[in-house]
């Protein structure tokens, strides 16, 4: 391997991963060599939860480090699918506001999670309704929604995911890849996944996890093929944003903790991947 790399990515991660003061989180990115920082709590508070006075503030903070945001990580759509339409239009209006505050195109949402008598079947329809609702709000702002594949809810795995992004057929929904959250619902990423959904991918978030326990570990260090993963993404072009959300610490419903020093090494154990297939990292 030539040690020019053949391509590069724009390297991000979760700053709440980091530490609840966005300083702090800009900092240890900065030191890792991230350029950009995903958004999804800062003060403590979650993203959809900011005035505009702080995310003024927080939109400076990243302007003076000559940082962007990558993308604004938020928790729509991690509801209960029986609640009505509008409940999470209005948080997506919110993160929308923070999505044009912070200058980020990319929004994180989920599918819905559903009550423990029902199956993906009995939901689909209601799913299907609000996601196309939220595309429709999204389409009209000018921003994209990435679906993360989160554990329990509708697309938790592969084939209701590429279900969600057909079904719906909007250029504004497309997928946030997440090799983890797959391991932890008993999917081979690569293998299981990678061809049905690699057409929608607009979005990378590293995390590595081990089959059976569900252990959150360093990219590499699980089953998650990681670098199958990457190593297919560099041979189809992709120059998205890959996301750090190591997880390390807390790998909570809401919220991930890895502290300094575990974003630390989740980063570079990422960078030994990229490095080894000849992907930079800027």
């Amino acid at each position: 391997m030539s040690d020019r790399p053949t391509t590069t990515w724009r390297l991000s991660g979760f700053g709440d991963e980091i530490d609840a003061d966005p300083v702090i989180q800009l900092a240890v990115l900065e030191a890792v060599g991230a350029r950009a920082i995903e958004v999804r709590s800062a003060w403590g508070d979650n993203i959809v939860d900011l005035d505009g006075e702080r995310l003024d503030t927080l939109a400076a903070l990243v302007r003076d480090r000559g940082m962007q945001v990558s993308a604004i990580a938020s928790p729509v759509g991690k509801a209960e699918v029986a609640l009505p339409v509008e409940h999470e239009l209005e948080r997506l209006g919110r993160a929308i506001r923070a999505a044009h505050a912070l200058e980020a195109s990319f929004i994180r949402i989920f599918s819905f999670y559903r009550a423990p008598d029902r199956t993906p079947d009995d939901v689909r329809d209601d799913v299907l309704e609000r996601m196309a609702a939220l595309a429709r709000l999204a389409e009209r702002e000018g921003v994209t929604l990435v679906h993360e594949n989160e554990k329990e809810i509708y697309g938790d795995v592969p084939e209701r995911v590429l279900d969600l992004v057909e079904s719906v057929g909007s250029a504004r929904l497309r997928v946030a890849w997440d090799n983890a959250n797959f391991v932890q619902v008993g999917v081979r990423p690569f293998t299981d996944g990678y061809a049905l959904l690699r057409p929608h991918l607009a979005y990378l978030q590293v995390k590595d996890a081990r089959m059976g326990s569900g252990e959150v570990v360093p990219a590499g260090e699980g089953d998650g093929e990681l670098l199958e993963t990457l190593t297919a993404l560099r041979d189809d072009g992709y120059e998205g944003f890959a996301s750090l959300e190591p997880h390390l610490v807390v790998a909570g419903h809401s919220i991930g903790y890895s502290g300094p020093a575990g974003f630390g090494r989740a980063a570079r154990a990422f960078r030994a991947l990229t490095e080894r297939i000849g992907v930079g990292l800027a």
